[in-house]
């Protein structure tokens, strides 16, 4: 049985619910109230509590490379080996300028900022566009435990949609961010893609590929009882490849395919996390791993981080690539349409890997 540390401030849960989720709030409101317990809405089950406690006990890294090297043979290698044993990277000396990352960080400070009334003209209830969404926690309504994060989601449809729509304290900062990324994003793609038999991104490829972006403003507050909640709980992305930028404060920590063991990804300045989706695990065939991950909460600091998923388009219907099955390999994954994938992920609460059975055959 879960531990109760019902707070005096929030005696009733449906107070919670209601002061987080419907007023808007999200849970850095709740933490700036100076709540000393957590609500009993975020106490995660046991098995999920003890991996707080055992998750910083191993050696290992994930690789970390640098892409400005000039044997570029080397980069793609070293690549192509992390997407297959790790299905985690990180990069250095990527192209991105430092500036557009440290501006993307402050107006996500910015924007989690804002007045609640601010914020809550972004709510599903109150957003004027269905690609800009302010939440959080993951799937509040099919969640058991709720987790300690609030968010900022924008879906790119233009540039001058984004104009309109989204929040002018972050919005050219995030725009920036997608845009200059780009570049590093399409050579990471066109490595995987060799090492796929993909002889070059064309229109196909590239719509299958990265025919849609999502940027996240992630925001995790100082957390009362870190121990017995997350940040983010295990999941692994439905992207193509998820690109994430974050600040020096740590907490994410991915699963060893090699040992299961739960392995921190620290904050290198200046770097880029990556990580393969589940969609280029499905196009690959189960070359490329989609890995579990999850993000801790903190009971010392507030966290930000901004992941950029880049994803087929909605309406693209990925199953193991023809490059990859030419020879003979048996496909192990059914064709399936991207958005009903996605519609089954977003759901479901986070349970580690299995939404990817999904498209199993």
């Amino acid at each position: 049985m879960a531990p109760t540390l019902s707070t005096p401030r929030f005696a009733d849960p449906a107070e919670v619910t209601e002061f987080v989720l419907t007023k808007g709030n999200g849970v850095k409101g709740l933490s700036e109230t100076g709540i000393k317990a957590l609500p009993d809405q975020y106490i995660q089950p046991f098995e999920e509590r003890l991996i707080n406690k055992f998750v910083n006990e191993t050696d290992e890294a994930i690789p970390v490379i640098d892409m400005s090297n000039p044997d570029e043979k080397k980069v793609a290698e070293a690549i192509c080996d992390a997407a297959e044993k790790w299905g985690f990277f990180q990069v250095i000396n990527h192209g991105v300028p430092l500036d557009v990352l440290d501006n993307v960080k402050a107006a996500t400070h910015r924007f989690f900022n804002l007045p609640v009334e601010e914020k809550s003209r972004y709510t599903k209830e109150n957003s004027l566009s269905t690609s800009v969404r302010f939440g959080t926690s993951f799937s509040p309504r099919a969640e058991k435990a709720l987790e300690w994060k609030d968010y900022l989601s924008l879906f790119f449809v233009s540039e001058a949609q984004a104009e309109q729509f989204w929040p002018d304290v972050c919005k050219n900062e995030a725009l920036e961010y997608m845009n200059k990324s780009k570049t590093m994003v399409r050579k990471l793609l066109e490595y995987l893609g060799k090492n796929l038999n993909v002889k070059e991104l064309d229109e196909t490829k590239e719509s299958l590929f990265m025919g849609s972006v999502r940027v996240n403003l992630n925001y995790y507050p100082i957390c009362p009882n870190p121990d017995f909640t997350v940040g983010v709980g295990r999941h692994s992305d439905v992207s193509s490849l998820t690109i994430l930028l974050q600040d020096q404060i740590g907490g994410l920590h991915v699963r060893s395919l090699a040992s299961r063991n739960w392995v921190h990804v620290p904050p290198v300045p200046g770097s880029f996390v990556i990580n393969i989706g589940d969609a280029m695990q499905i196009l690959s065939n189960g070359r490329y791993k989609s890995v579990e991950h999850r993000v801790l909460a903190n009971g010392s600091n507030n966290r930000i981080s901004v992941p950029i998923f880049v994803n087929p388009k909605p309406e693209s219907v990925i199953g193991p690539l023809p490059e990859v099955i030419a020879n003979g390999e048996k496909p192990i994954y059914r064709d399936v349409v991207y958005s009903d994938y996605v519609r089954y992920f977003f759901k479901n609460a986070h349970d580690g890997k299995k939404t990817i059975d999904f498209a199993k055959l």
